[in-house]
């Protein structure tokens, strides 16, 4: 499949909130990710980060390229998984089968209680070292601890890049 393919097809997330947490100072967040059968063939897994300040930042700027050539990694949130895995960047790896097959694959974060951020979910391709293929941005206004109003992803923008968009704990 070509990825100039993947412009025009989307790949929709829908975050919706959970049940209230135990710390009371993160607020939790299901995501839900689906794509289309062509695109979830390219796609290894999926990068989640959280930066502060997001009002100040564009969206559009920040889906041109890998995530960590533009930003310091102070200025991105640690988030953890359903698992306990923290970091500055959660990466999660596609479930191919699922997603061939039309399904959808089930993602848990946990991000700080806080305002005026934004969520960016970074597409990396099979391979190594890992390959940008494109991006999703949305701005979070409010993280409550407990109960979040559901977000829906804009859809990826395709821009490959050559860039290893890894980002380190």
């Amino acid at each position: 499949m070509s990825l100039r393919l993947l412009k025009s097809l989307p790949l929709a997330f829908a975050l919706c909130a959970c049940g209230p947490t135990d710390s009371g100072t993160a607020g939790r967040f299901g995501l839900d990710v689906t794509m289309s059968r062509a695109v979830a063939a390219e796609v290894h897994a999926l990068q989640v980060s959280v930066l502060e300040d997001g009002s100040r930042r564009s969206c559009t700027e920040l889906q041109r390229t890998c995530l960590n050539t533009q930003v310091k990694r102070e200025e991105l949130v640690v988030l953890e998984d359903s698992r306990g895995n923290e970091g500055r960047a959660l990466r999660f790896t596609v479930d191919l089968a699922a997603m061939q097959n039309g399904g959808s694959q089930a993602l848990e974060i946990d991000v700080p209680v806080g305002r005026d951020y934004a969520l960016v979910i970074e597409a990396i391709a099979v391979g190594a070292p890992s390959r940008f293929l494109g991006s999703s941005c949305n701005y979070l206004k409010v993280v409550n601890s407990g109960d979040n109003a559901p977000v829906v992803a804009a859809p990826l923008v395709l821009t490959e890049q050559s860039c290893d968009p890894s980002i380190g704990p």
